[in-house]
């Protein structure tokens, strides 16, 4: 073995021990890139390619949430390295819905933005997702209901209504996020929340919220007393 081969393998080890004895919160967003990679990259020094997606890219969760395509530009990833990206990023995602199912969901409103920013906020293109409740705001689903652009996503106010009457949804609340980051809402997210609640109404489904989400932090409209 190269004396490469023992730093780097070193490397790996204290790494390794560092993050099972202080946790994810003690590592910087390089370190924990470098943990995603070891994985996928078994016999190379990944330091450097970790703090280049982090620089590329702009942070950990932005990096690890890149589309695929985006990912193959940097030209360093293999398949495995992208696979592996995406398999923690949906596994994020799954354990924050268990979260969400454990119990009501508008009595634990911070879990629903961690997964909603978890979900959606690090996102290249918008779009708008819909939190079915039950009479007891208990999870019924979780959907995403169209994908648009970097500004702009078609949604259809009788098309959502009409899947909560599928799944026998009491209530909604409703997400979508911002790619530039800034989470204020729009005259157009207004005007459009607003032609939802109107369609949900009048089929006796209440709007709990509108959460918008962005790498800057999270507007509610409830919060903004916009609904």
């Amino acid at each position: 073995m190269s004396e490469d081969d023992k730093h780097y393998l070193g490397h790996r080890q204290r790494l390794r021990a560092r993050f099972m004895e202080a946790g994810g919160e003690a590592l910087a967003d390089y370190e924990l890139m470098e943990l995603v990679l070891f994985r996928a990259i078994p016999r190379r020094d990944v330091k450097p390619l970790a703090k280049a997606l982090i620089k590329k890219f702009g942070s950990f969760s932005e990096a690890l949430t890149a589309r695929p395509e985006r990912l193959r530009e940097t030209g360093e990833l293999s398949e495995a390295a992208i696979a592996e990206f995406k398999l923690i990023e949906a596994a994020a995602r799954r354990l924050g819905q268990e979260q969400l199912r454990k119990r009501p969901v508008m009595s634990s409103f911070k879990d629903v933005i961690d997964y909603c920013r978890a979900a959606m906020a690090y996102a290249e293109r918008e779009s708008f997702r819909v939190l079915f409740l039950d009479k007891r705001n208990g999870l019924i689903a979780d959907e995403v209901q169209a994908v648009g652009t970097v500004d702009h996503t078609p949604v259809y106010p009788r098309e959502i209504v009409r899947r909560a009457l599928e799944l026998g949804a009491s209530a909604l609340i409703l997400a979508h996020n911002h790619p530039s980051g800034d989470p204020t809402p729009s005259s157009a997210d207004i005007r459009m929340t607003g032609e939802i609640v109107n369609v949900a109404n009048m089929m006796g489904i209440a709007v709990h919220d509108h959460l918008i989400v962005g790498r800057n932090g999270h507007a509610s409209f409830k919060g903004l007393k916009l609904l």
